[in-house]
């Protein structure tokens, strides 16, 4: 029987931005934008869904007199995106 896949994940960039910071571990808004190619209200949408689920954690502040996010990967997240994997291989099998 196929699981349901995780509708937080399956998402094309939250899809991507999960798995950027799995193989990254932390990255920031610049970054993110940067890799996705995607719009910043479109990011900042897509980072608070990640947050509520608590799949990321996300620290503003500044550096060098800018203002910066940083994005970091939880252990929720990590565990969300692994069974996220397994379910996909299922479907592929």
């Amino acid at each position: 029987m196929f699981k349901d896949l995780n509708p937080i994940i399956h998402s094309q960039l939250r899809l991507a931005i999960i798995s950027y910071l799995v193989s990254n571990g932390k990255s920031d808004f610049k970054e993110i934008k940067e890799v996705t190619k995607a719009t910043s209200g479109n990011i900042s949408v897509q980072l608070k869904k990640l947050e509520q689920a608590k799949y990321i954690k996300i620290v503003k502040g500044f550096l060098n007199n800018y203002q910066h996010t940083s994005i970091e990967i939880t252990e929720a997240g990590l565990q969300a995106f692994e069974e996220y994997v397994n379910a996909i291989n299922q479907y592929l099998k």
